[in-house]
């Protein structure tokens, strides 16, 4: 016999052998369990976000992790393009739900990394800096460097988390180790890397001494979901980083190093196709960066790659060595540029969304 409700709630039609409270309580608790279970089908997991903010051939991707804290790696342009550049990361904080940033990552020092450090401290709370360590003392020879490292000296002052390979960034909800910072690279692989086959016969290259050496890179993991950017290494840390063994394993999506191999400094063949990106976006500009043919084709030709997404469209290339104009955040010269962002967004499952801000197109992916 099944329970029939009167007016009265607490009255019931009465069932053999169970008395009428008993039937009352479990038939509220049915009640209650069986909204617990709507309501925790409906709320979503906290899910990673990513933004690469459009800095015209700069740096500045902004992470923001399951649990609500953030990241922003590198801080765009130096003056007279810092306020520009700062008013475009406020907006994708502003964008994310973020009042301040709980780290502010520098990959290096040069100016369209590092320039906007004053101008972002003064728009926003910054919690800590985490950096490769002090700048080279030869870079003093150059007054704007001078100028800025004081000026980083001063926001950072008591807030300095200098980094080695290794180390981990302490970031709620995901993982973020340190693979390259001031000039040393990982000492032992991680993510499952090891033996790779594209190390016989790899083109070397003098050792670079510039600051781009030095740049401190980040490999972020959410689950099966890995995130790789070494800002602006130079060739011969990639390659210490892949030969003879590769140390980063394969990842789901990389920030395309130095804005796409700019001038041939970065991008060695035998770690991009080591580390075998699934989808990459390059942070370049109209005329900063992917300058070439050589460098889509160097994209297009990693094994089993998805997706090649960037900030804009390069004018040093023909149409048929750009990406999917869908795929491309910014296609005007700067003086007409509106900075539209790419974004990502990834899922505890392993499935990552990119957006292009500028026209709302996506493409999933799933990370292996």
């Amino acid at each position: 016999m099944i329970a029939t409700l009167r007016s009265d709630p607490l009255a019931f039609d009465t069932i053999p052998n169970v008395p009428e409270k008993r039937i009352c309580l479990i038939s509220t608790l049915a009640v209650l369990l069986s909204l617990g279970q709507v309501s925790a089908a409906a709320a979503p997991a906290p899910s990673l976000q990513i933004y690469f903010i459009d800095v015209e051939g700069g740096g500045a991707t902004l992470v923001i992790a399951p649990s609500g804290e953030s990241l922003l790696i590198d801080s765009g342009n130096a003056p007279p393009n810092a306020e520009r550049d700062t008013k475009r990361i406020y907006a994708a904080m502003q964008l994310a739900g973020l009042k301040k940033l709980d780290h502010l990552f520098i990959t290096h020092y040069d100016t369209d990394h590092a320039g906007g450090v004053a101008a972002l401290a003064k728009l926003t709370s910054i919690g800590k800096f985490v950096d490769h360590g002090d700048m080279d003392n030869a870079w003093f020879q150059n007054p704007n460097y001078e100028e800025r490292w004081k000026n980083y000296l001063s926001a950072a002052s008591g807030k300095r988390m200098i980094v080695k390979p290794g180390d981990i960034v302490p970031l709620k909800g995901v993982r973020v180790q340190v693979v390259s910072s001031n000039g040393e690279v990982l000492a032992k692989p991680i993510n499952s890397g090891g033996a790779n086959p594209y190390c016989d016969d790899a083109e070397q290259k003098e050792p670079d001494k510039s600051e781009n050496s030095r740049s401190a890179g980040l490999l972020l993991s959410f689950g099966k979901f890995k995130f790789l950017d070494v800002g602006d290494l130079t060739w011969d840390k990639e390659m210490a980083l892949a030969c003879p063994v590769n140390k980063l394993g394969r990842v789901s999506l990389y920030q395309a190093t130095h804005h796409g191999f700019w001038h041939d400094v970065s991008g060695a063949t035998a770690h991009i196709r080591a580390i075998q990106p699934q989808v990459v976006v390059v942070n370049n500009g109209p005329r900063k960066g992917f300058d070439g043919p050589s460098k889509y084709e160097k994209l297009a030709k990693i094994p089993g790659i998805e997706g090649i997404w960037q900030g804009h469209l390069s004018l040093f290339n023909d149409q048929d060595h750009n990406t999917k104009e869908d795929m491309i955040a910014n296609l005007e010269p700067s003086d007409q540029c509106q900075g539209h962002w790419i974004k990502v967004v990834v899922e505890s499952s392993g499935k990552f969304t990119v957006t292009n801000g500028r026209n709302g197109f996506s493409q999933s992916y799933q990370a292996h």
